[in-house]
């Protein structure tokens, strides 16, 4: 049984699961006065299992695929571990609880999760081995849950939850980037060209990455300088942004001097780190 819950883990990549759970909580926390833990619940585990059938499709769908990287031969399904059949009975199965509980929130939410899992799993997943365009693509889902978790509180969408899904869509694009650049070799054995340019470790990619990486600081003060004249945050948010955001971009540009791996690895870490920084930040400038 261990090992059969080891595989789920594996299938529904639960640690990467956390990051993202974490970003849809602190965006209820934005929209939110006060405490409620059953909708905290909800959120959490209707973003928790979402991510896990989300990337449980991806696994079925690129299951060959899976078995030509060493990165990803070890998974459940190409070693046999699993079959397609179990693999879609746990995903739908974790899609249907997730869902289920954004809906319990407020309809909006739940419309929100279904357009999540449908743009990743369907849209976003088929295009990796076509165009580098599918890392724009699957910006969209990525960056949806801070607005699922806003969404979650206020069951209204309007311009607020919207800077926050650019913060995160701005962000996805040097966090993707870094990681296909560590993993470009093995990327390429599958077929799949997900760096910006077809060189793959060029200079004109590392030079995207860093435009991309700079985008992020001023989608970060979006929620500071709403146009409402009612701004989300204050000025201690603010500072927290730059700092992060140049921190970010000083990481970004040491990639563009180098081409080395290891500050691909660097930025790859900067943009795990910055990320909840800058979202916690919103949430403390807050209280």
């Amino acid at each position: 049984m261990s090992g059969t819950l080891k595989d789920v883990a594996t299938l529904f990549k639960l640690r990467l699961g956390f990051f993202v759970v974490l970003s849809a909580v602190l965006g209820w926390f934005m929209a939110t006065e006060e405490i409620d833990l059953p909708t905290l619940l909800k959120i959490a585990v209707g973003g928790y299992l979402l991510t896990g059938a989300s990337n449980g499709l991806n696994q079925i769908i690129e299951r060959r695929i899976d078995g030509l990287m060493a990165r990803t031969e070890n998974r459940p399904l190409p070693t046999g571990r699993m079959s397609p059949a179990q693999a879609w009975g746990w995903s739908l199965a974790a899609a249907a609880i997730g869902l289920g509980s954004l809906f319990s929130l407020n309809p909006l939410s739940g419309w929100l999760g279904v357009a999540a899992i449908v743009s990743y799993a369907f849209i976003y997943t088929p295009l990796k081995g076509k165009t580098s365009l599918s890392v724009f693509v699957g910006a969209f889902p990525g960056a949806l849950p801070p607005m699922i978790g806003y969404v979650a509180a206020t069951g209204d969408f309007g311009i607020e939850p919207g800077t926050l899904f650019a913060v995160q869509f701005m962000w996805q694009f040097p966090h993707f980037w870094a990681i296909a650049w560590l993993a470009h070799d093995d990327y390429a054995k599958a077929g799949y060209q997900l760096l910006p340019f077809r060189g793959g470790r060029t200079k004109e990619s590392a030079f995207q990455i860093v435009l991309y990486t700079a985008f992020c600081i001023p989608a970060s003060l979006l929620p500071w300088a709403l146009p409402t004249g009612a701004p989300m945050v204050g000025n201690a948010a603010l500072i927290v942004s730059l700092v992060a955001g140049i921190g970010f971009l000083w990481a970004a540009l040491k990639l563009y001097r180098s081409l080395e791996l290891a500050d691909a690895r660097r930025l790859m870490f900067a943009s795990f780190l910055y990320l909840p920084l800058v979202q916690i930040a919103y949430v403390l400038d807050q209280l």
